[in-house]
């Protein structure tokens, strides 16, 4: 008896020891989520930005900015995403999350088509943050790459991969979010340019009007010339019954330079 008490007092303790480290293990991980910038708190509004198709924490129609930052290669660059005639996705991703790599193969592909004709940019965080050579491995041929930490603070970024999809004429934030699919961004990013009624009003701008006055001008010029209605230019002569029928193209008897 004295055997099997003290068999379970051990079984005991060294499930006591594991509980703890299980318990430590975990405290770490949430402080580790959250210096990342990553609460798991329910209440705290930051969530809100990181769950997927939920309304993001600023306000609809906020002003944007220019993207400033660095390529891979150690260029400085500037991306104009404000008072541009076409719209503009930022592509928020890291180098190093598993989701992210999706979508930088995803946007590798010639075939990729972004809604509303919109231009692709590719923001990461700074070199302090970020690996250059590993990126420039990573970069899309065709989609321009900019290393920039101001831009992650000024378009408020905490989770990636995350999106915002700038209107370049009004220079205003229409739709972001995270997702993780591009078929997932795709569709939000139609309903967010929809709903922002993007590129309708420019549609019917770009529509031709008709010209109603068109004939009347057509008269004038006529008339200023001499011919009105009744001319004997404004009528075909007459034909002769014996006269050759015209050539037809394709008959064979075009006649062509040598």
């Amino acid at each position: 008896m004295a055997v099997l008490i003290s068999v379970e007092a051990f079984a005991i303790a060294l499930l006591g020891l594991l509980v703890a480290g299980l318990l430590r293990s975990h405290a770490e991980i949430l402080r580790s989520l959250h210096d990342l910038g990553s609460p798991l708190d329910p209440d705290d509004e930051r969530l809100a930005r990181a769950h997927p198709g939920t309304a993001p924490v600023r306000d609809p129609g906020s002003l944007a900015t220019d993207v400033v930052g660095a390529t891979p290669t150690g260029d400085a660059i500037t991306i104009g995403v404000v008072g541009t005639e076409q719209a503009t996705l930022l592509a928020f991703l890291t180098g190093g999350c598993l989701s992210c790599h999706l979508f930088w193969s995803a946007f590798d592909r010639r075939d990729l088509a972004v809604p509303g004709d919109a231009r692709l940019v590719i923001v990461t965080r700074g070199a302090d943050h970020e690996s250059e050579s590993q990126l420039a491995a990573l970069a899309p041929r065709d989609v321009p790459v900019v290393m920039s930490d101001e831009a992650w603070e000024t378009y408020q970024v905490r989770v990636a991969p995350y999106f915002t999809c700038v209107d370049g004429p009004s220079g205003r934030i229409v739709g972001e979010g995270s997702a993780g699919t591009w078929e997932h961004v795709s569709n939000l990013m139609d309903q967010a340019l929809a709903d922002a009624g993007v590129g309708r009003s420019r549609r019917r701008r770009a529509r031709a009007v008709p010209d109603v006055d068109r004939g009347a001008r057509v008269d004038r010029d006529l008339a200023s010339a001499g011919i009105h209605p009744g001319h004997p230019s404004l009528y075909p002569p007459p034909v002769p019954p014996d006269a050759p029928p015209p050539n037809e193209a394709g008959s064979g008897r075009d006649t062509w330079p040598a």
